[in-house]
């Protein structure tokens, strides 16, 4: 069957993953409101089409902390990435390098920092999840940075895992032959078995729960790495982030995985770029499968946006070349609606290219 669009490889991978790896990367937490409405708030948000502009000829290159990718999709912190393909992140930096356009490493891939450099140049960003243990925060950062790591990326939703209960059904661990590689050395590699989710009892031993404003100022001194704070879905937290030094917000509810019934990161959106009136950029992750998802972020405000499940889904199917695909599938998308929507580059893209169901009715000029 010819693919053609992201949300297909959804069906496959769950063909070809076993029930606890599939679970694990498709589920959100509670009654998983959160987890549809990520996808479905999208729906509610419509176009306002110009033409006859000349779109010939359309430049889609941004430019994120100051480095140039080639479009303003960019690849989500996923963990453990060997449970969907043997290559894991290793198929994934490449496929983002390739791309031109930016991966996020996550804190508990089943690749180190230095094992995904070494797959060649490439803009990565480490995601970070604060330990109990500061020492080995540290050190995980030293060694982001020296493995040529751009940015940091603080999670900042998880001072606890969210009640995900596919992974207590089905008793969710880190398979045996794989470890949390960046961990590895510390004995904090490996994930125990649970009476619930394996996970979940990980983070509880292991992620400190008193982290506050206070460590994002501290991660500073010892890093020079810009810090980006995902997890923010408020107007107060990104005033907050903003005095506390952080470079970029990403708007993000975790993939829905944390807590339930918060609002799709698309209708949270507006509210944060408004906060940040324009100091640092903003980013979304969350529900985007599509160019013209990308498009209605951008016209909200966004910078750019990240995306996670279709990464841990195509790389199931068929690997780097899955990766590849989708990274090409939302950048034709992109192209093709800012093509039809008349914009030629990003800087065209505006807020009157969309509305929204919070838009007060337009006033019909009298004729």
């Amino acid at each position: 069957m010819e693919i053609t669009n992201v949300e297909e490889y959804q069906e496959i991978a769950k063909q070809k993953l076993p029930k606890m790896v599939y679970d694990y990367y498709a589920s959100g937490a509670e009654d998983q409101w959160t987890l549809q409405e990520n996808r479905n708030a999208f729906t509610r948000i419509l176009f306002r089409p110009r033409i006859l502009i000349d779109v010939s000829k359309i430049d889609m290159t941004t430019t994120v902390l100051g480095f140039k990718i080639s479009m303003p999709i960019m690849i989500a912190p996923s963990a453990m990435q060997k449970m969907a393909h043997p290559e894991g992140e290793y198929a994934t930096a490449r496929a983002a390098a390739a791309a031109g356009t930016i991966m996020t490493l996550s804190s508990w891939a089943t690749s180190s920092v230095e094992e995904v450099a070494s797959t060649g140049p490439g803009i990565r960003f480490f995601q970070l999840y604060v330990y109990k243990d500061r020492n080995v925060v540290a050190q995980l950062v030293r060694r982001a940075e020296k493995a040529g790591f751009k940015a940091i990326a603080l999670t900042v939703d998880t001072p606890r895992l969210g009640r995900r209960e596919a992974d207590i059904k089905n008793r969710f661990t880190l398979p045996p032959y794989l470890t949390l590689k960046n961990f590895e050395g510390l004995d904090l590699g490996k994930m125990d078995k649970a009476d619930d989710s394996g996970l979940a009892s990980y983070v509880a031993g292991q992620i400190d729960r008193t982290l506050s404003w206070q460590d994002v100022k501290w991660l500073q001194t010892i890093t020079s790495l810009p810090i980006l704070v995902k997890g923010v879905i408020t107007a107060e937290d990104t005033r907050l982030a903003i005095q506390a030094g952080s470079a970029g917000i990403i708007v993000s509810n975790h993939g829905a995985r944390q807590l339930d019934y918060v609002p799709a990161t698309i209708m949270a959106l507006e509210e944060v770029v408004k906060a940040a009136q324009g100091r640092v950029p903003v980013f979304l992750d969350g529900g985007v499968r599509r160019g013209t998802d990308v498009f209605k972020a951008l016209a909200l405000g966004a910078s750019g946006i990240f995306i996670g499940r279709p990464v841990v889904f195509s790389l199931a199917a068929e690997g780097e070349l899955g990766v590849r695909k989708v990274l090409q599938m939302m950048r034709d998308e992109f192209e093709l609606t800012m093509a039809l929507s008349g914009c030629r580059s990003l800087k065209e893209i505006t807020r009157d290219h969309v509305f929204t169901e919070w838009d007060r009715p337009r006033v019909l000029p009298r004729l």
